[in-house]
């Protein structure tokens, strides 16, 4: 008994501070003073942490030409390293394929996915010997350059946090330059499918 008389008790203590009115008896109270947080000693809170969000990872493995790719072009698969102006993709997942002409030709290519930075600023910084040349831009990319050097013509290309490289050495400037500007549409389209 004394447990239920506690209990009526306590509940009625917590509603003697509201006044008696029914109008505006479940309203909440006028607080009488609130905290500041400049006040001495409080220390405001402290902001929550930001989430940025993550780099996408593409694998740079979907954007490779394949053989299929470059099937029209009568080559076959090389044995050697991609060559050419390909650059120094430090940091970046990569893959790279080469293929040989019936000429001798080396056509090579390579792929890159930068975790922590966008493709179009390693494409702006790229430094390739040789001249610059101007290839018909590609839709979709970020960003294109190319370059030619004796009788090697490099293409870069970019879309998100990928490069993609494509490298043709010929005998001639002129068959090198023409090998790029056929395949820079289908290593552009390769590029451009990525999400």
């Amino acid at each position: 008994m004394l447990a239920v008389a506690a209990v009526a008790l306590f509940g009625l203590a917590g509603c003697a501070d509201r006044p008696n009115d029914l109008e505006t008896y479940y309203d909440d109270p006028t607080p009488t003073s609130t905290p500041s947080p400049t006040s001495a000693g409080a220390k405001p809170p402290a902001p929550a942490p930001s989430r940025a969000a993550a780099p996408r990872t593409v694998d740079p493995a979907l954007a490779l030409l394949s053989d299929e790719d470059v099937a029209e072009e009568g080559v076959h698969p090389g044995q050697g390293k991609a060559s050419g102006c390909l650059g120094d993709p430090a940091g970046a997942a990569q893959r790279s394929a080469s293929w040989l002409y019936a000429s001798g030709a080396v056509l090579s290519h390579q792929v890159s996915a930068y975790p922590d930075r966008m493709g179009a600023d390693v494409v702006a910084a790229a430094k390739c010997e040789g001249r610059p040349v101007t290839l018909p831009p590609q839709p979709g990319v970020s960003a294109q350059r190319a370059w030619c050097a004796g009788g090697t013509c490099t293409v870069w290309l970019a879309k998100g946090n990928l490069v993609s490289v494509l490298s043709v050495a010929a005998g001639t400037e002129a068959r090198a330059m023409d090998a790029a500007k056929r395949l820079s549409p289908v290593v552009a389209g390769k590029l451009v499918a990525q999400p």
